[in-house]
Parts: C-alpha cells; sequence; structure tokens
C-alpha cells in the first residue's frame, strides 16, 4: 500500500467499498473486480481490494480490530500481535509510564495497545505509508488523542521530556530476515543507547539472541503467545531482581529468574515435564525444575523429570507409561498392540523427524499416545505416555484428538 493508496480509503466512498469486501472469497475476486469497477474507479477498487486482503490476513493477529484497520504488506507480517503488544503496554503502564515514544511504530499495533492503556504515544517511522497507516488505525479504533504520529527518521527524534522509549528495529530486507544485529534498521547498539535516554525503556529483538549479547542492566524477556515463542524484548529501568523473564501468553503468566545453576540430570521418573518455548530460550528450565521438584534427563536436553505431579504454567506435564531404549521395530509393535491410531510426537537432541516417523509407524486404531524421543547419557530414550497438565491435557480430557 502506498500513502496515496489510503486516502481514497478514508472517502465515505472507500469506507462503504471496504465494507463490501469485508468477507469476500479470494475465488470471488476477479469477478468482484470486474463488477466493482462497472461503480467505481479501478485504482479505488484496487487499493480496497488489496486491503481487504491485508485485513483478512492480520485478523489472525488483532481479531475484531482488523476489520476497522490499515494494512501495509509489511506491516501485517512485522506488527505486534494484539495480545502481545498489550501484556508490554500494561508493563510499560505499571511501570508508570505516561509519555512514550515508539521508534519504528510500523502500521501501529504498539501504538494502540500503549494508547488503549492510557499512555500518550509519539509514533515515529520513516515510511510514509507507515505513517498514514498508524494515524489513520489510531482514529479509527478512537484513539487519536493520545497519538502523535511523525514521519521521520528516528536518529533525529529528541525524546527528552518521555518517560519511555520503544524500539522496534527492523529485521528483514528485500533480501529476506537479517541476523546481524548492528544490521538492523536501527542497529542494536543505537536502539539500546535509546533505550537508556528515557527512565524506562524497551527494545524488541529476535527470540534467538544470543545470551551474551544482553547487556548487563538489562532485563531480557522471552514472550511465548498459544505456545510459540513471539519475540525477546531487552528492558532497561524496570529495576528487575533477576535477569531474565519467560511470559506466557494468554495465561499472562510470567516466570523470572536466570540466577540458578542448571540442574542435575538423573532417571526418569513418572512424568515428564516440557517447559514452554519461552522458559528454554530464557534459560529458566532450572527454575522450572524446582517448581516440580525434578531434574534433567540429560545435561543438554529440555526435558525435566519428576515423580511429582505438579501443575505449573511454564511446562506440559506428561504422565509416563513406558520408558524403553529407542527402537522403531518394538515402539511400532506397542502402538499396534494397544490400538494407537493418533500419535503425538515430541522429540528432542534427535535426528529423525516426527514426519519420517510417523510414516514408519502407520498407527491405526482408536487410542491415543504421545511418544517423547530425546537423547540421553545412556542412549536415545522413546518415552510414552499422555498429557496431564497444560493446554494439551485439556484438549485430550475433552476427547479431541491431536
Amino acid at each position: 500500500m502506498e500513502n496515496d493508496d489510503l486516502r481514497p480509503l478514508l472517502t465515505d466512498r472507500g469506507q462503504a467499498l471496504l465494507a463490501e469486501l469485508r468477507d469476500f472469497a479470494p475465488g470471488e475476486e476477479l469477478a468482484l473486480a470486474t463488477r466493482l469497477r462497472k461503480e467505481h474507479p479501478a485504482g479505488l477498487v484496487s487499493a480496497a481490494l488489496g486491503q481487504a486482503r491485508l485485513r483478512q490476513r492480520a485478523r489472525a493477529k488483532f481479531g475484531a480490530d482488523a476489520d476497522l484497520m490499515y494494512f501495509t504488506p509489511n506491516g501485517v507480517e512485522q506488527s505486534t500481535r494484539r495480545e502481545v503488544a498489550e501484556w508490554r503496554a500494561r508493563r510499560f503502564a505499571d511501570l508508570g509510564v505516561k509519555r512514550l515514544a515508539d521508534l519504528c511504530c510500523g502500521i501501529g499495533g504498539d501504538v494502540l495497545a500503549l494508547a488503549r492503556a492510557g499512555v500518550e504515544v509519539l509514533a515515529v517511522d520513516k515510511d510514509p505509508a507507515a505513517c498514514a497507516a498508524t494515524a489513520a488505525n489510531a482514529a479509527a479504533l478512537g484513539l487519536a488523542d493520545l497519538v502523535e504520529v511523525r514521519c521521520a527518521d528516528v536518529a533525529d527524534v529528541d525524546v527528552t521530556g518521555f518517560d519511555a522509549v520503544f524500539t522496534d528495529p527492523a529485521r528483514r530486507t528485500s533480501r529476506g530476515r537479517v541476523f546481524d544485529p548492528e544490521a538492523y534498521a536501527p542497529p542494536l547498539s543505537w536502539a539500546i543507547e535509546a533505550g537508556r535516554r528515557t527512565p524506562v525503556g524497551a527494545l524488541k529483538v529476535a527470540p534467538g539472541i544470543p545470551h551474551e549479547a544482553v547487556p548487563e542492566d538489562a532485563e531480557a524477556e522471552w514472550v511465548s503467545d498459544h505456545g510459540d515463542v513471539k519475540e525477546a524484548v531487552l528492558w532497561f529501568g524496570t529495576r528487575a531482581g533477576h535477569p531474565h523473564r519467560a511470559t506466557l501468553l494468554p495465561q499472562r503468566a510470567s516466570l523470572t529468574g536466570g540466577d540458578l545453576p542448571d540442574p542435575p540430570a538423573g532417571p526418569v521418573g513418572r512424568y515428564l515435564y516440557e517447559p514452554d518455548g519461552a522458559v528454554i530460550r530464557a534459560h529458566l528450565v532450572a527454575e522450572v525444575a524446582g517448581r516440580v521438584n525434578g531434574r534433567l534427563i540429560d545435561p543438554k536436553i529440555a526435558y525435566v523429570t519428576s515423580d511429582e505431579l505438579v501443575d505449573t504454567p511454564y511446562a506440559h506435564g506428561f504422565e509416563l507409561t513406558d520408558v524403553l531404549p529407542f527402537h522403531i521395530k518394538r515402539l511400532k509393535a506397542l502402538l499396534r498392540e494397544r490400538g494407537v491410531g493418533t500419535v503425538v510426537i515430541k522429540k528432542r537432541g534427535m535426528a529423525i523427524t516426527p514426519e519420517e516417523l510417523r510414516r514408519q509407524l502407520k498407527p491405526t486404531g482408536p487410542n491415543a499416545v504421545t511418544v517423547i524421543l530425546s537423547r540421553t547419557d545412556h542412549g536415545p530414550l522413546m518415552m510414552l505416555g499422555h498429557p496431564v497438565t497444560g493446554p494439551a491435557a485439556a484438549v485430550q480430557a475433552a476427547g479431541v484428538s491431536m
């Protein structure tokens, strides 16, 4: 979407056209375009169809808000999903932030969440199309009074007088994802210094950031949503008691730590716990092991085992029925004997893929089981069981096959 494409969509005629296209099916697009061009300018029809496609894609991130918002193709891909942005906005508000500069605001996903949390926001981006979308989004959602949009280079913005700075550097180019933090736009080193210029600062980075790249004065937070790790954020000025945090959404469960030594490894017990991805990225597996009175099954594998069943939001628990050396023929025979047709396969530290194993097993039957494969110091293991805590257990209790 170019900046010039947005203005016609904000007119009464453009709004009516967007409303008509709200739920169009992709297969109808050619016929729709042909019909609508008899009633509207071709440029307006093209812009409306493009925006309608983007809104449909954005529903996964923004829910019902997407049908009122305006997007660019990059904005849909790179914007923060609503649940994550709302969590971060609440953290800013709880830290006493009233005025914040959002540098590299994109189409305004974080801006909207911040404004809804009562924070006044200066939204800055050098892309005119992104700035136009942010302004239109704030207006569409009734938040324009709390949002000022400025199309500028973030390096030229004076943040004096602001309570906080939030920076979301671009980590993609036309060639794809950028892995060198100094190749971000703006570079990571610049964004870190920006986060230190105000009482509170935050900087969004890739979740795979090495721990040695985290500044000593920063709190590093990894965020997962429905089990998928979405991002990491470096926080400044939070006066955090621990260096690392793992936050799980939508539960809004937040685990802090990072000071404990790795737990010992030992024999597999009755229960196996699979920590959430954010917990693993944050190096907080030891904290989970402490909560379940557990141990690792291998010093380098993030599976925790215990003889106790403890309900924790930070790991999925499984009750094990079998713990055996990994052997495909033996596993296939076990599944056949027990009439297992639905198999959930998990694995760590082993080369075989779940898809490859499933093809070899060819499970059939009415029953279900979870198969967990792992490397250990005593050779590869296969562990069979059923989920007893976490979302997987709730699905199984409802009688839904996974």
